[in-house]
């Protein structure tokens, strides 16, 4: 009963959401445009069906993803978990859990399996964010098959993960938030000038297409859960910002790609 007056509460709360939304379409319909709305029942089924699904995925969002997003933020930051023995990559000595302990602060390498774990749900999430894929699809259609579907997902996905990997390091870090995002735009921009012109706007979008449905509840909670335990982190301060990465990094990777594709179709010319 308790998950059934939560769900009744949160479809109530839903409905005042998309009044709004309701009211201008019906208020331009009626006293702009002046005609009547064709097949009015249709419309009316299909506002219900869309309250009804945003219902369902709030509470979704509320029971299983933030939950996941800051267990496994938690589980991969435990002192017992990131104390085991592992190969410090520049050394290439192995350091053992008990001189580990011995630490105030863990270093940032010890939090190896958050960056895998950021990279692989980024480009995951990304994959399966259903505005990404009706991007890709319009842009298959609009350019006649240039840009394919799977290219654009795939680069914008890479984008995304290594996006969020380097949010994560950087709440590990501490390091300043702006630094990241400020360099990050003056590679966008020096990109900008060296892309294919088709292929410019495309990337912006892509930026703002990541960050949706799917994508922004886990890495918001894996980020707020993520600076919850590591040591010395600020939830408001340091949990935030990680969803700016996932917006900055897909335009420089479908830059990137645009850049390589049109290298390797030059390169190709010349051989013949």
């Amino acid at each position: 009963m308790g998950e059934l007056q939560q769900f009744f509460w949160t479809f109530l709360h839903t409905i005042t959401d998309v009044l709004p939304i309701a009211g201008i379409i019906f208020g331009f319909q009626f006293f702009v445009i002046r005609k009547k709305i064709p097949n009015l029942k249709r419309v009316l089924t299909g506002f219900f069906y869309v309250v009804l699904g945003l219902a369902l995925f709030l509470q979704g969002l509320e029971d299983a993803l933030f939950p996941i997003g800051k267990m496994m933020a938690a589980q991969l930051t435990a002192p017992e978990f990131i104390n085991q023995p592992i190969f410090s990559m520049g050394a290439g000595v192995v350091e053992s859990a008990e001189a580990m302990t011995h630490n105030i602060e863990a270093h940032w390498s010890q939090y190896f399996w958050v960056y895998v774990f950021a990279f692989t749900i980024g480009f995951s999430t990304t994959v399966a964010e259903p505005s990404l894929l009706a991007v890709a699809i319009k842009a298959n259609e609009v350019s006649g098959g240039t840009i394919g579907i799977w290219g654009l997902r795939i680069s914008v996905a890479i984008g995304v993960a290594f996006g969020i990997s380097l949010g994560s390091w950087r709440i590990v870090t501490g390091l300043p938030l702006h630094w990241f995002i400020i360099s990050g735009y003056i590679i966008v921009v020096i990109q900008t000038f060296y892309s294919p012109k088709l292929i410019i706007p495309l990337a912006y979008d892509s930026g703002g297409v990541t960050t949706s449905t799917v994508t922004v509840p886990i890495v918001a909670a894996l980020g707020i859960g993520l600076a919850a335990n590591v040591p010395g982190r600020s939830q408001l301060l340091d949990g935030f910002g990680l969803i700016a990465f996932a917006s900055l990094f897909p335009i420089i990777s479908v830059l990137a790609y645009a850049q390589l594709s049109e290298w390797y179709g030059k390169r190709k010319i010349k051989e013949k």
